[in-house]
């Protein structure tokens, strides 16, 4: 079983930047493709991005579009989220997961559909005005 920990997050002013890292643990990482979420206060799981097993096939949701990349280094069991552009509706405690391998279901459905009992401690991002 792989575990995740997830790092990177902070505050940061709107317009900044941020790299979120996902760690694994195990060596079935790459068998994975993997996905980000995230929470806002008082507001429902958001699913923001995915990538395939390989890194070849990445997915953003729209409201992330052009800001945000998702890409992974198997080798080091390691996945990353590059936030750009960043503002304060960004503000939310970003999750790493396995996701589904099929991308057809890399959609605005997914949090709900995976729920988040697999999350683990997340980490806070803070984008200020």
């Amino acid at each position: 079983q792989v575990q995740l920990v997830e790092s990177g997050g902070g505050l940061v002013q709107a317009g900044g930047s941020l790299r979120l890292s996902c760690a694994a643990s195990g060596r079935t990482f790459s068998m994975y493709a993997m996905g980000w979420f995230r929470r806002a206060p008082g507001k429902e799981g958001e699913f923001v991005a995915a990538i395939n097993w390989s890194g070849g096939g990445t997915y953003c949701a729209d409201s992330v579009k052009g800001r945000f990349t998702i890409s992974r280094d198997n080798a080091k069991n390691t996945m990353y989220l590059q936030m750009n552009s960043l503002k304060p509706e960004d503000t939310a405690v970003y999750y790493c997961t396995a996701v589904p391998p099929d991308p057809l279901q890399w959609g605005p459905d997914l949090a709900t559909t995976l729920g988040s009992d697999s999350w683990g401690q997340g980490t806070q991002v803070t984008v200020s005005s």
